[in-house]
């Protein structure tokens, strides 16, 4: 496989203990895991999948309770059309998703119901929706549960709060004011006292004494009988009495709850008759005042009066009730359809108190309260931790199922209600599951969700890479997440946590700064949600085999030493070791470290990776390496580094857009089109264009005759070669300045680039035209246009279809279409005569597709879709015989899988099958029915099952079984073919016919375009130069491009040098060099490498100028860098305007090339030239060139009658101006007068 590659030298050193997991499982596993597609119905326990979503939801009571509407199972089905049709006819991808419903009434009633589509993953982690492949992005969110902060703005006090987080229901906040009160706020509601909730939780703490007892050590002060008054009043003075001091005879209270007993108080208590007196057991300096002060406060007094206090502040103007404050604040708290704490919320509130309340339990208890409002005292006591938000221990990620399952549910709480008004209305007698259930609500849902949710992205395709690191982002923006203009600088910051878990390079550089993130190399999910770190396992200064994925919450207070910290036998170097402890640097002896790295480039991602000498380059230009490698552009002839990480085939493996092989075989059959291998068959894509109209196209990389292992690469696609990932090119370069020409990061290129297209891509284009009926009659493809020559016809068929392989330039008709267009509506006469001349004449007018300004390239492909109306005899022929052919090819493929069961059953039988009928072993020929074939499965089943040798048998049925698989599989596929080729292409409402034409530009390297190396070294293509004029060294090679040396020192960027002195050496020696991220070659290596291929080590070397052929004075850095080419092109940048269209309301140009916009002369360009006193040019600019309607006709007219006049009127903009002024009720009236 890798004999078309030169060998490679790795320079890691302490290699990766764990192999880098699959890429995309975070989307796939997630998914899968929801829909359970694989898994039999019975075996569908999972709660938190689509199957738990159901059970949820159903069953549906009547309001009445006479019905039932019961869940029994769901069917996702086949999908109805191939990947392919869905992209060309605009469809969505999906299984067909049935659920099994039982009406209970008088008479049960069990019917399957279609709830739309539910779409397909393909690849790993898109699907198509509409015709476009989209991907749902992961949500990086604040985690449910419970998080603790401080206020520390007030200068005396620090004022710590607490949030009591759901995942679905009413946020609770707790805050302690300056006052030294407790206060609570349910979302959005006015704040009350926190001892008003707590009174409303449990009943069991509902009179102050309770509250008090529950925080406060209580304690029974008792009189002996020795005990004098005084001495026992000085024991109770000062105190604070838990419950109400009561004298029994007069019922008077003495000293109500929670307040302190004075030194008066506490001889009348002496005085009284009363033998004892409970106190809070703690002194008045050493206690924290917080419940007391709450409790003085808190106008309410039980439970009852709690719950309609709550009530009040809930529903403010709403008549208190108790009955309806207690329905109240069971829904808020203690519905678990209305409030849930989610497995990870309850997991979180037990690991921060220590609670074990079963994970089940996910609607609030009173303990939670008590622990919260406790855990504030103790953080006020200087006792335990603030939370810190930003913490990966406390966010979470979402995944495609979680974020489904909360749109899905939204679908399936309307047709539950739905359901039941629709009980109420059918009769019961007639009513069935279907007449109940609307499945609209539940498909708008998935569509809306999967098409149009604020997750759901189309797919970057500009290459392989960039596709895999968009399937493998994260965002904290989305529904529930954050807000791009409200988010901080703390959340977008790089956080100790994100170590091993976030890329801390891979960033968007613009308002998403550090709300979208990827995942790093090794990190992946927990099972609820966190993302989790791998570590090898450190026993008594030994590293063991043993990896532990730790989630941020467990690292901490962990000794974690880095991946070089141990030698090849797994020994700790010491006598001391660096090593990390929360967050902070130590040396420690090796018997004290816990854990070890499994990698040193486990702290990056996907991108940063791909660097080479990541470790040289400033952050800031790593960032941008990392983002600049996701927009190159696919190549014709593609190239793999000669300085690489070893991380390319690694992403070439992990993506979609390579062919390999599903299973182990010999290739018995391999061309530019299919590969089949044994019984897989693998259809190749040719010039596909992709999302960013780059150009998937596979290349074979077997042939006939070769055994292949199961993964194997058969085909390259997009920017790659022989399996490995090839973004650019290595190229010849030079650093030095040259005559200004690379000024300011610009880049000079030699010819040679161009003429031998080492960065010539190919882009192609999708256009498409529909045919509709209109009320004026129906439109037509045609070649017959009016007022349209014959040389402008000429590129087209028959049916007004260009002919494929044609060169188009802009302007071209691609597809000639015409509409007609009379006022008035045609008689039955007139529409006889159009049906036998066609539409030639006035009455019609061209709306034919063409090409569109700035534009060419070469007809690739055209596809024709249409319904199947009004056929005539021989198109209905044409259907015919193309189903026969169907049906055939169908009847072939079952004959040789017959065949084949058969041959195999026998010789794992190991006796021949004898038929029955003619008692000869069983045979058939090329003319057997399918009523023969299917007798000769049934002959194999019992051949089978009278076997006596168990593992034959179960070997046999194995067989059987898998070829009746595949035999189904082609009828499936035989019945689609029969079902379009019958009812016609699925369009549009609407839509008659449809045709799309497919162009291929090919792109060279022209000024304008930019350029880039991996290391956030970005230019821009200054000037194409002949070859012979470039710097060429004193062997007589001239570099092929030239950049400026100023590029580097300021932007920190060494890793570009190295690489370049590097892949010089490589080129030199014929070899490719691995140099992971952080375990990468030294200078030592470099200059050892660079002596070994016979160059100076400094790798400088003196140059001439092309142009004179003198020496350059000083020696130049010359060496091999690879360079990508991004989708930046100048060709898609650059636009011109006459006229065009203009806004309705201003009557200004409009502005961009989307839109054959002109450019825009806005107010400094206007200063610009009132500077020079270009008074006659600035009118021109300001009225007919821009908005004022009457001179632009005016001058029209003088250009048609060659003359030279400007006759500028009143700009419209000055025209809104006053209308705007006459909107604020000031009149504002133009008064010209002449002479002026």
């Amino acid at each position: 496989m890798t004999k078309n590659l030169p060998p490679v030298r790795k320079f890691s050193r302490y290699g990766d203990i764990v192999e880098v997991p699959n890429l995309v499982e975070i989307q796939r596993k997630a998914y899968d895991d929801f829909l359970m597609v694989e898994t039999p119905q019975a075996a569908r326990t999972d709660e938190h999948g689509l199957e738990g979503l159901l059970r949820e939801v159903f069953p549906i009571y009547s309001y009445d309770k006479t019905m039932c509407l019961e869940y029994v199972g769901y069917e996702l089905g086949r999908a109805r059309y191939t990947i392919d049709e869905c992209r060309k006819l605009r469809l969505t991808y999906g299984y067909p998703f049935k659920v099994r419903l039982r009406l209970i009434k008088p008479e049960p009633v069990e019917e399957e119901v279609y709830l739309g589509e539910i779409p397909i993953m393909i690849g790993g982690g898109e699907f198509i929706i509409n015709g476009s492949e989209r991907v749902i992005v992961s949500q990086l969110h604040r985690s449910p549960g419970v998080d603790f902060s401080v206020d520390t703005s007030t200068i005396d006090k620090k004022l710590h709060s607490c949030w009591i987080i759901p995942e679905r229901g009413s946020w609770i906040e707790l805050n302690v004011t300056k006052k030294d009160l407790l206060t609570v706020r349910i979302d959005q509601s006015g704040k009350f006292s926190a001892v008003t909730l707590l009174r409303a939780m449990d009943e069991n703490l509902s009179t102050d004494a309770d509250i008090l007892r529950h925080f406060y050590p209580a304690k029974v002060v008792k009189r002996t009988k020795s005990q004098t008054e005084n001495s026992f009043a000085k024991n109770i003075t000062g105190r604070f009495a838990v419950g109400d001091v009561v004298v029994l005879k007069t019922g008077e209270v003495l000293v109500a709850s929670g307040t302190q007993i004075s030194e008066s108080a506490a001889l009348e208590i002496a005085a009284s008759e009363l033998a004892q007196v409970e106190i809070i057991d703690e002194k008045p300096d050493d206690l924290d005042p917080l419940i007391i002060n709450s409790l003085a406060e808190d106008p309410c007094a039980s439970h009852e009066e709690a719950l309609v206090k709550i009530y009040s502040r809930l529903r403010p103007g709403n008549p208190a009730q108790l009955e309806k404050a207690r329905e109240l604040f069971h829904e808020k708290f203690f519905d678990p359809q209305r409030y849930r704490l989610g497995r990870v919320g309850r997991f979180r509130l037990n690991r921060k108190y220590g609670q074990d309340v079963p994970e089940e339990v996910q609607v609030l208890q009173p303990q939670d309260i008590t622990n919260s409002i406790q855990y504030l005292l103790d953080l006020r006591a200087g006792k335990g931790e603030i939370d810190d938000i930003d913490n990966l221990g406390n966010r979470r990620v979402r995944t495609i199922a979680e974020l489904a399952a909360e749109e899905f549910r939204k679908g399936l709480l309307k047709l539950r209600r739905t359901a039941q008004e629709r009980m109420n209305l059918e009769s019961p007698e007639t009513v069935s599951p279907r007449n109940l259930i609307n499945s609209k609500t539940f498909s708008s849902a998935v569509e809306y969700f999967f098409g149009r949710g604020e997750l759901s992205q189309v797919v970057d395709q500009t290459n392989p890479l960039s596709q895999l690191t968009h399937e493998r982002r994260l965002s904290a923006l989305g529904p529930g997440g954050l807000n791009r203009k409200r988010a901080g600088f703390d959340v977008r910051d790089v956080h100790l946590s994100h170590y091993g878990r976030l890329c801390p390079i891979e960033t968007p550089e613009g308002s998403n700064i550090g709300l979208i993130s990827s995942l790093a190399l090794y990190s992946r999910l927990d099972d609820y949600g966190f993302l989790t770190a791998p570590y090898r396992k450190v026993r008594a200064g030994i590293l063991t085999e043993e990896v532990e994925y730790l989630r941020a919450d467990q690292e901490s207070g962990a000794v974690i030493a880095p991946a070089d910290a141990a030698d090849r036998d797994g020994n700790l170097r010491g006598p001391r070791v660096l090593v990390r402890k929360d967050g902070d640097n130590y040396e420690v002896a090796p018997e004290e470290v816990d854990y070890v790295d499994v990698s040193p480039r486990q702290i990056v991602g996907v991108s940063a990776a791909l660097i080479p000498f990541l470790e040289h380059d400033d952050a800031n230009r790593a960032l941008m390496g990392s983002n600049m490698q996701r927009q190159a552009v696919p190549l014709v002839v593609q190239e793999p580094p000669t300085v690489g990480t070893g991380m390319e085939s690694i992403v070439a493996k992990n993506t979609d857009m390579s062919v390999r092989a599903k299973n182990a075989g010999t290739v018995r059959y391999a061309d530019s089109q299919v590969i089949i291998v044994d019984e897989d068959e693998y259809q190749l894509t040719k010039y596909r264009g992709l999302n960013e109209r780059t150009c998937q196209n596979h290349v074979p990389r077997v042939v006939e005759g070769e055994v292949v292992e199961e993964g194997q690469l058969l085909a390259d696609g997009a920017s790659s070669f022989m399996g490995e990932l090839s973004l650019g090119k290595n190229i010849l370069v030079a650093f030095m300045p040259w005559d200004g020409f690379n000024y300011e990061d610009a880049i000079l290129v030699s010819e040679k680039l161009v003429r031998e297209d080492v960065f010539t891509s190919i882009h192609i284009e999708e256009y498409e035209v529909e045919i509709r009926e209109t009320k004026l009659g129906k439109e037509e493809f045609t070649r017959d246009i009016p007022n349209v020559g014959e040389k402008a016809l000429s590129m087209l068929d028959e049916g007004g279809i260009v002919q494929t392989g044609t060169n188009v330039q802009a302007g071209d008709i691609l597809v000639g279409k015409v509409a007609p267009k009379s006022k008035s509506e045609l008689t039955p006469e007139e529409k006889l005569l159009h049906a036998i001349f066609g539409r030639a004449g006035v009455d019609v007018k061209n709306a034919s597709l063409t090409m569109p300004p700035g534009t060419t390239g070469v007809v690739i492909d055209t596809q024709k879709f249409s319904r199947r109306v009004n056929l005539t005899q021989e198109e209905r022929n044409k259907v015919l015989t193309q189903i026969r052919d169907a049906e055939t090819d169908f009847l072939r493929a079952f004959r040789e899988y017959t065949s084949m069961m058969l041959k195999d059953v026998s010789r794992i039988l190991g006796t021949e099958i004898i038929d029955s009928q003619t008692n000869k072993p069983l045979a058939f020929d090329d003319t057997a029915t399918f009523d023969e074939l299917r007798r000769v499965k049934l002959l194999c089943v019992a051949a089978a099952e009278e076997s006596g040798d168990e593992k034959k048998r179960a070997d046999a049925d194995r067989t059987i079984n898998e070829f009746q698989g595949r035999i189904e599989n082609k009828e499936s596929e035989k019945n689609k073919v029969v079902n379009r080729l019958s009812r016609g292409d699925e369009l549009p409402t609407g839509v008659l016919e449809m045709v799309k034409v497919y162009v291929a530009t090919k792109r060279h390297l022209s000024v304008g375009d930019k350029m880039a190396g991996r290391h956030g070294n970005k230019g821009v293509v200054s000037k194409i130069m002949p070859m012979e004029d470039m710097p060429y060294l004193e062997d007589g090679t001239p570099v092929d491009i030239v950049l400026n040396p100023l590029g580097v020192p300021s932007r920190m960027n060494v890793g570009q040098i190295l690489e370049t002195h590097l892949g010089l050496a490589g080129r030199v020696l014929g070899c490719r060099f691995y140099t992971p991220a952080f375990d990468g070659a030294e200078e030592s290596d470099i200059e050892a490498a660079l002596e070994e291929a016979g160059l100076p080590k400094t790798g400088k070397f003196k140059l001439h100028d092309g142009r004179t052929g003198s020496r350059f004075e000083q020696d130049v850095t010359v060496g091999v860098m690879y360079m990508l080419k991004l989708h930046h092109l100048v060709d898609e940048k650059v636009h011109a305007r006459a006229t065009g269209p203009y806004s309705l309301i201003t009557q200004q140009p409009l502005g961009g090339k989307a839109r054959f916009g002109g450019q825009r002369f806005g107010e400094m360009e206007v200063w610009a030239l009132e500077a020079y006193g270009a008074a006659a040019i600035l009118q021109e600019l300001l009225t007919v060139k821009s908005d004022d309607v009457d001179g632009r006709t005016k001058i029209y007219e003088s250009m048609v009658k060659g003359l030279n006049i400007l006759e500028p009127g009143t700009p419209v903009s000055f025209e809104v101006l006053c209308n705007e002024i006459k909107g604020l009720g000031l009149n504002i009236e133009l008064q010209k007068k002449s002479g002026l």
